[in-house]
């Protein structure tokens, strides 16, 4: 059968996907053999019928095979960590490097920011001299004998989900749990997994902001990274309030070393949290986790990641000598009281007005501006201690940040909830 039309009746009329109608969708896509009109018909047939678990299995392993899949040859299990974004969320930075120093081989695929989240590749580039994109062969060198890399996707990564991606946005369709779940995870399957840990948020600076439909994606992506054949838990975690402090790349990647070196705090708890359902999900002992943190057996392994990536070989020792820093930091003033609510959507887009993120791929952004010293949720406020620190590039952009982030913050009585609010497994 060469002919889509037949598949996209058949879940426009409710029978669903089987496996031979995926795989003709997702090589049209690649190849050019599946028009837009039929591309838009197929996301807008799946958005309106749904495919069920069976139907998403079948088109993440479709999408996955569209393109090269790395197989690995490697002394431990090959493992990786996905988030849905958030504001402060810097986990990948920290994570990568601990499970390598426990024995894991983490080749992450990450992406750019866009919107008002922050991009993993985005904070590394904060790095001078670090470079994302790496052929294949250096990536293997790479994580083979560090444990770890952090890289942006090669052009024959999953050539079906780039062409989806974009009939979503101009067919109405971007909101499909069907198609965001083999979205998201016939990228990182591709990556030749033996495990995987979702991270999926909810709350005020989530993508996903109401508990139940995090919830759905949730199970949607578990129950398909299994049937796929990879073992896989998802934690849904809180984001009514920024994940770390800092919120702008070359700030997040110095929250980011703080941690690797033992700092406490939620960045850290759920950096932990996740690797311990990593190693589980890959048959390692979980015990020793925060000693290699606190004794910095994971800053060491990311200082050689960054090292082997082009950063500079002394980063973990003095970061404040290689990431830039703005020109103007102002604090931004606050009454006396308790912080009752946040509006961290808010507080992502005050980032992108400053110049820290993108609203287009492509654009250029200021990796040294952002927001630090944010309060969280239940802490005290007022003239001695600010809402954040704005780092700007000129008086005039602070003054903006200022009071997009005095809107962001009202005052009440209401504490934080808990940081891992839920764990779906198979």
């Amino acid at each position: 059968m060469t002919d889509p039309r037949p598949v996209i009746a058949s879940i426009r009329d409710g029978r669903g996907l089987d496996g031979p109608g995926a795989a003709l969708i997702a090589q049209g896509l690649a190849d050019g053999s599946v028009s837009d009109a039929q591309a838009g018909a197929f996301a807008m047939a799946v958005l309106t019928k749904g495919v069920g678990t069976r139907g998403r299995v079948a088109l993440t392993r479709a999408m996955r095979d569209s393109g090269h899949v790395l197989q690995w040859d490697l002394p431990g299990p090959v493992v990786d960590k996905h988030s849905t974004g958030g504001i402060g969320d810097t986990v990948s930075l920290v994570l990568a490097p601990l499970l390598a120093a426990r024995g894991c081989f983490v080749p992450m695929i990450s992406g750019r920011g866009l919107g008002h989240t922050g991009g993993t590749l985005d904070k590394l580039e904060a790095i001078p001299g670090f470079v994302c994109e790496q052929p294949e062969d250096d990536l293997r060198r790479i994580v083979r004998q560090v444990g770890c890399a952090i890289v942006s996707p090669t052009g024959d990564v999953v050539p079906a989900d780039r062409r989806l991606y974009a009939i979503r946005d101009e067919s109405g369709t971007v909101e499909s749990i069907d198609l965001i779940t083999a979205s998201i995870l016939s990228k990182k399957l591709a990556a030749g997994l033996d495990a995987l840990v979702l991270d999926v948020k909810a709350g005020s600076g989530a993508i996903l902001k109401k508990p139940d439909s995090a919830a759905r994606l949730a199970q949607a992506l578990v129950e398909t990274a299994n049937g796929a054949g990879c073992p896989t838990t998802a934690l849904i975690t809180d984001m009514d309030q920024p994940l770390a402090r800092s919120a702008g790349n070359a700030l997040e990647v110095a929250e980011a070393i703080r941690v690797l070196r033992g700092e406490q705090g939620a960045l850290r708890d759920l950096t932990l949290a996740l690797a311990a359902e990593c190693l589980a999900l890959a048959g390692q002992p979980v015990a020793g986790l925060e000693a290699m943190l606190d004794g910095g057996a994971a800053a060491d392994v990311f200082g050689r990641m960054v090292a082997a990536q082009g950063g500079p070989h002394d980063l973990i020792d003095r970061p404040e000598v290689h990431l830039r820093t703005a020109p103007v930091v102002r604090p931004v003033p606050a009454p006396a009281g308790r912080v009752g609510r946040i509006d961290v959507t808010a507080l992502g887009h005050a980032v992108l007005a400053l110049g820290g993120g993108r609203l287009r791929a492509g654009e250029r952004i200021d990796h040294a501006v952002g927001l630090d010293r944010m309060a969280k949720l239940g802490e005290a406020v007022g003239p001695d201690r600010p809402l954040a620190m704005v780092h700007a590039a000129d008086d005039t952009a602070a003054e903006v940040a200022i009071a997009a982030v005095q809107a962001a913050y009202v005052l009440g009585d209401t504490g934080p909830g808990p940081l891992i609010r839920d764990r779906i497994t198979a």
